[in-house]
């Protein structure tokens, strides 16, 4: 095992990592919507918790970089308790890949780690700057879900502390009711303090990548089966296009480069967007260009490189803030799994639907879910395709295509995903997750979120 002083971490907040909040309250979710007040308390200690929230009577929720987008991660006029500088990397054994550390580390620092060291990890989102808590209470999954499922899949134990000062050590073994509950349980079930999780070996940085055009759902679908072998897949699918163009789109895959190379750190982010953009700047007309020029970069219909790990699983990370390109109203996003029975009509129909409203989307995600069965009681993937989409605040039109969205989602036996939702209903959500009722009974009675606020305790049927 290395040395204590070798797995010393900076804070979350360096200068050379986006820092997990700004400013003072209203707290705001990467999203940016809705924002509200809260009162923010940072825990430095395994042992902070509950002490913190003594005397607090609007309720608490753990926190980590912010990074989920609509009010999974916000409590109106509560209380939020700060993850990131509970950050020291506990352990690691090299011969078996188990890392373990403090839950407020983020999956950037875990690679900072891991990769000089020939380990990557074995999920991965689309952002690398989430905690590993964040990471177990989302059951976040990335590009390679057919092959191996969310990250909890990967979690092996972690301890639980409960409002009252119930230490719980979790694992599939001890206390499995709660571990289950735990992944995929939006913060509500405890402070975790601690988590292992199991690392994958690599020997290079670089991923083997092939970019495939296609036009069409059906074109889609028959990439997706033939790259069943291929460890990580997804699709940019431009939403804009109607006629020929419906459903157009690029099949990116790939496997780690299996050829020894050097396995130094990522560099740190340099680039910043400044501004915030008017509201006007991203409509229909320049969400178009922009998707046409995207899927037109390719020359050829498939494309062959060697790629860096960086720019394959963080593209928007090497901009910090981006979200600020969608002005100060912020973005909605928009997620959803319909299963393979329905997954075709339904995908066509939601994507009609969207080309139909005027609204414009240029960082649109279409994947297929495998049957890897996820661990968590409330956790989002499920086989079959899903569809993640972002759009800027327009109250006058997104709000409605939103509603009409996640009905047509209900309709086709699917369902939204949590960290990623400012609008679903509670009928909606209760349709969405009939297991609700029994991951209640788990949920610590002291925290609460303005997302469980809006879907549960606000709107039970």
């Amino acid at each position: 095992m290395p040395a204590p002083a070798e797995l010393q971490f900076p804070p979350a907040t360096a200068i050379d990592e986006e820092p997990p909040f700004e400013g003072v309250p209203p707290f705001e979710s990467w999203g940016r919507y809705p924002a509200y007040g809260a009162t923010v308390i940072p825990l430095h200690w395994q042992g902070d918790f509950p002490r913190a929230i003594d005397g607090v009577h609007h309720g608490a929720l753990a926190v980590g970089m912010g990074r989920s987008y609509g009010d999974v991660c916000l409590l109106k006029d509560g209380t939020l308790l700060q993850t990131t500088s509970m950050n020291r990397l506990l352990g690691f054994d090299a011969a078996t890949g188990l890392l373990t550390a403090e839950t407020g580390i983020t999956l950037a620092q875990i690679l900072d780690f891991a990769v000089p060291r020939g380990f990557f990890l074995p999920v991965t989102p689309g952002t690398k700057y989430v905690t590993l808590g964040g990471a177990i209470a989302n059951d976040i999954h990335g590009k390679n879900h057919h092959s191996a499922g969310t990250f909890g899949n990967h979690v092996t134990q972690f301890e639980l502390v409960r409002s009252d000062g119930t230490r719980m050590h979790c694992s599939p073994t001890q206390n499995p009711d709660y571990f289950e509950a735990t992944i995929g349980g939006m913060g509500l079930t405890g402070v975790m303090t601690w988590a292992q999780v199991r690392l994958k070996p690599i020997v290079s940085r670089m991923v083997d990548f092939q970019g495939i055009q296609f036009h069409g759902i059906d074109e889609f679908l028959d990439l997706t089966q033939q790259a069943e072998h291929i460890e990580y897949t997804v699709s940019w699918v431009d939403v804009t296009s109607t006629g020929k163009n419906f459903c157009r789109g690029i099949f990116m895959q790939g496997d780690h480069s299996q050829v020894p190379a050097p396995l130094k750190p990522s560099a740190k982010p340099k680039l910043v967007f400044p501004v915030e953009l008017p509201g006007f700047a991203l409509n229909k007309l320049s969400v178009s260009a922009f998707n046409a020029l995207y899927f037109n970069k390719q020359m050829k219909k498939r494309a062959t490189a060697l790629q860096d790990y960086e720019p394959f699983f963080y593209p928007l990370d090497a901009v910090l803030h981006w979200n600020r390109m969608y002005g100060k109203r912020g973005l909605l996003q928009f997620q959803y799994v319909i299963p393979w029975e329905h997954a075709r009509e339904g995908t066509v129909a939601i994507l009609t639907e969207v080309a139909k409203s005027g609204l414009a989307s240029f960082l649109a995600v279409l994947k297929a879910f495998g049957n890897v069965q996820s661990p968590g009681m409330m956790s989002f993937p499920k086989p079959g395709i899903t569809l993640a989409l972002d759009f800027p605040i327009k109250p006058e039109k997104s709000f409605a295509l939103f509603d009409r969205l996640a009905e047509m989602t209900r309709e086709f036996g699917g369902r939204l995903y949590p960290a990623k939702d400012a609008r679903m209903t509670a009928p909606q959500f209760q349709a969405f997750y009939p297991q609700w009722e029994r991951f209640a009974r788990y949920k610590d009675p002291a925290l609460t979120s303005s997302f469980w606020e809006r879907v549960i305790s606000g709107g039970i049927k």
